[in-house]
């Protein structure tokens, strides 16, 4: 490793990882997961994880490869999407799964971020998933009070970064990787590519990199799809 820079996504890890602990794994559906962060994670071997996790992306890929391997007992997220694995291990009582609304979970992150302990929000009052939390009324209205979240180690994937560790992240990506990379304790960054210091634009740096513990190029830059649909041409036939 020099500096932030790591030679691999296993190097990038190394020392960080121990069982039982909480992570943040960035990500919408299959835009700005680190896909190769997670590989690394999986041959790891560590086991009975905490992972806070908009969604746990889709059989075979992102965290789906944890849930194969069984390494995760609790998941944090918002949305079970089109992961099969993740539906039968929550249905089967193999995964705990704490789900939370999505602009919840993403202001509970920011919050953590922040050093902001908790926050009132009127989303899922009245609701299974507020079950037992203090609710309290503002101008009229009830709200429920839910917690900042933390992560040991927060895993993200942005699309440039210097070697100072600011990150630039690209579209949908942006959604919850950058309060991840500041709610962390350590956090490692997955990108595309490395620029010298003092070449990105400091208006477009979306994460400084004072949050930023360790950088990596991802060894496979393959860009996944959740569904491919083709259609086959419609011939005209002219009588």
């Amino acid at each position: 490793m020099i500096g932030k820079i790591s030679k691999t996504s296993t190097e990038a890890l190394e020392g960080l990882l121990q069982d039982g602990m909480t992570l943040m794994v960035g990500g919408f559906g299959l835009c700005g997961v680190p896909q190769n962060l997670c590989v690394a994670l999986r041959d790891s071997g560590v086991r009975d994880l905490t992972c806070i996790s908009n969604n746990a992306g889709v059989d075979g890929a992102g965290l789906g490869l944890l849930l194969e391997t069984r390494q995760v007992t609790k998941m944090v997220a918002s949305y079970v999407g089109e992961n099969k694995l993740f539906e039968s291990q929550y249905l089967d009582g193999i995964l705990d799964v704490e789900l939370t609304p999505q602009g919840t979970l993403a202001e509970r992150i920011r919050a953590g971020g922040a050093g902001v302990g908790a926050f009132f929000t009127p989303t899922g009052y009245g609701t299974p998933l507020t079950e037992g939390k203090e609710t309290r009324q503002f101008n009229g209205r009830w709200q429920v009070l839910e917690t900042a979240l933390h992560a040991d180690v927060s895993l993200v994937k942005a699309w440039k970064a210097d070697e100072e560790g600011n990150l630039v992240y690209r579209m949908t990506a942006r959604n919850f990787n950058p309060p991840m990379a500041e709610a962390g304790r350590v956090t490692v960054a997955e990108v595309e590519e490395i620029v010298p210091a003092g070449t990105l634009d400091p208006h477009t740096i979306h994460t400084p990199g004072v949050y930023v513990d360790r950088i990596v190029i991802g060894e496979n830059q393959e860009k996944v799809i959740e569904r491919r649909k083709v259609r086959t041409p419609q011939l005209e036939t002219v009588e």
